[in-house]
């Protein structure tokens, strides 16, 4: 049998419906979430006009929720940073929609160029900070939706042998 006919052999995937699985409504894998990042990235109607520049403080707008998630806009200007932090039980995907971003974790520094993503587990201890000369934006995406932040004094618990700095609690929504 040549294998070139296999396909039309076996038929078509597309002409036996009830072998696809039906299209989800809202994500529920990781690379769902992504993907959700990357479509929202792409339509900037959805979120350009929402953006605000604050110098006194980071700018943060809830773009919009689904069952067990949160959609966050947020705007950095030069030199604002989030601190050194977690997302308590929360996993997430951060995607830089404009400007650039400065992300530091324990093991190195790492440049976000707009179309950049991140995506992390519970307890990812990082840093975002915008070290460019230009405004950025930015989007995250929280499973389950954010509830905690608690944030990290850097090099406190290194000296005790453990890897990320001493958490404390911060309220939310201090969204990064």
């Amino acid at each position: 049998m040549n294998s070139d006919n296999d396909l039309q052999i076996a038929g078509d995937i597309l002409e036996v419906p009830h072998l696809l699985q039906p299209p989800r409504e809202h994500p529920v894998t990781v690379a769902e979430f992504a993907g959700l990042a990357r479509a929202v990235a792409a339509d900037r109607a959805q979120w350009a006009h929402l953006v605000r520049y604050d110098a006194t403080t980071r700018w943060y707008h809830r773009l919009r929720t689904g069952p067990g998630y949160e959609v966050w806009l947020l705007s950095w200007v030069p030199g604002q940073g989030s601190g050194l932090h977690d997302h308590g039980r929360s996993s997430g995907v951060l995607t830089v929609l404009a400007g650039s971003l400065t992300e530091r974790t324990e093991r190195g520094t790492r440049a976000l160029a707009a179309g950049a993503q991140r995506v992390f587990a519970p307890g990812y201890v990082h840093e975002v900070v915008n070290d460019s000369l230009e405004p950025a934006v930015s989007l995250h995406i929280y499973y389950p939706g954010l509830t905690a932040m608690p944030m990290h004094t850097p090099g406190q618990r290194e000296a005790q042998g453990e890897p990320h700095g001493e958490p404390r609690a911060e309220p939310c929504p201090a969204v990064v």
